[in-house]
């Protein structure tokens, strides 16, 4: 099958323009270019079966743009999803026609606001929009804005819960969208709590949740002044958690781990938990239950100065000796992360309350951790 001698023709007197990017719709089978002067169109008159049609379309960009008609490798969708574009070349791949040539501008590692806008005009899809906005470039650019602005949009209509964490984690990096709309995405976590793990990751320390510190905070903090000042990570992140900005973070990983919708949820939700505590990790040691976690903890509470983990310990147990309990709590949040899940989701894909049930030997043990560092227990 050969093009349409008007096809051709008109295809070529295209390329001859310095576009910017080239964009395909097979249900119209129109071809649409974009150039400094605005957009342009070509309604085609297929020959024969409209795929085979639009791969010669496709033959004939390539040859143009590339000097082969062999297009762009969509089998790489792995590598291309892995940045591994040359920079040099994105350019060029937006001439295609090839929504995967499109992917691979996206994933790029060299993608620059200006590339970033042409790409988005060649395939405005969420995904990309989310591969963007983890590219600082993009952010402080003229299109971050919009690309978020159209996330928040999507966002009812998105099915995946891991996308809307992700869409929300993106969405609220600085200077993005309005406060207003933060907090109206806020109160809709309400109806899905995942939302609150986005959250949990953008801003732990700025949640729009107001709640007062912990009372014995202020006490606290003054008789850690000196180990704050020394770098002491337990001590920075005792007075964290007691402050009102950290009982926001702990009342909201509660209300996640309550009810969580799927697996995708819990592993994101552990994930935050591992990045808040991440400093009090004794160690980077993967885990396998939270019994072990909770009792390794316990145990260097015991254990003499004789590294630095166990001198920071040591130094916050003769600040506050009645504090062990926060101090353990603190340690074994640090171990938890999606290790402690894997073995369970291993053996099952079950979801909504049957998944609760399965993941209580996990969750059970970091309640009861959340509820020591808001006070809701007694020392122990």
């Amino acid at each position: 099958m050969e093009l349409s001698a008007e096809d051709a023709l008109r295809l070529h007197v295209l390329l001859a323009n310095e576009l910017e990017a080239v964009r395909i719709d097979e249900s119209q089978m129109v071809v649409y270019a974009l150039s400094t002067e605005g957009e342009a169109s070509i309604r085609l008159n297929p020959q024969g079966r409209d795929d085979q049609y639009l791969k010669k379309v496709r033959e004939l960009l390539s040859s143009q743009v590339l000097g082969s008609p062999g297009g762009y490798p969509v089998f790489l969708r792995r590598w291309t999803r892995m940045g591994q574009a040359r920079d040099d070349s994105l350019e060029q791949l937006l001439l295609l026609g090839e929504p995967e040539a499109v992917v691979a501008v996206v994933h790029a590692n060299g993608l620059s606001d200006e590339i970033a806008r042409r790409a988005w005009w060649a395939m405005p899809v969420a995904d990309n929009a989310r591969r963007m906005l983890e590219n600082e470039c993009v952010v402080n650019g003229k299109l971050g804005r919009e690309l978020a602005e159209f996330l928040v949009e999507y966002l009812p209509f998105e099915t995946e819960h891991k996308a809307m964490i992700e869409t929300i984690r993106l969405v609220l990096q600085p200077d993005l969208i309005t406060d207003e709309l933060r907090d109206k995405l806020w109160r809709s976590a309400k109806r899905k709590n995942s939302y609150y793990v986005g959250f949990m990751d953008a801003c732990p320390d700025k949640l729009p949740e107001t709640t007062k510190a912990r009372s014995d905070w202020q006490q606290v903090s003054e008789t850690l002044v000196p180990l704050v000042e020394e770098g002491n990570p337990l001590a920075i992140q005792l007075c964290r958690c007691l402050s009102a900005s950290g009982q926001a973070y702990l009342a909201t990983a509660e209300m996640v781990m309550s009810k969580p919708t799927n697996q995708d949820v819990v592993v994101e939700f552990l994930k935050s938990i591992q990045c808040y505590f991440s400093s009090v990790c004794p160690n980077a040691d993967s885990v396998a239950d939270m019994e072990t976690v909770v009792s390794d903890a316990e145990a260097l509470l015991d254990v003499p100065a004789v590294c630095p983990t166990t001198k920071n310990v040591q130094d916050m147990l003769k600040a506050l000796p009645q504090y062990h309990a926060e101090v353990r709590a603190m340690m074994a949040l640090g171990w938890v992360g999606e290790s402690l899940v894997n073995p369970i989701f291993a053996r099952t894909d079950s979801i909504g309350s049957v998944m609760r049930k399965k993941i209580v030997p996990v969750t059970g043990p970091i309640q009861q951790q959340f509820s020591q560092l808001r006070g809701k227990v007694n020392a122990t």
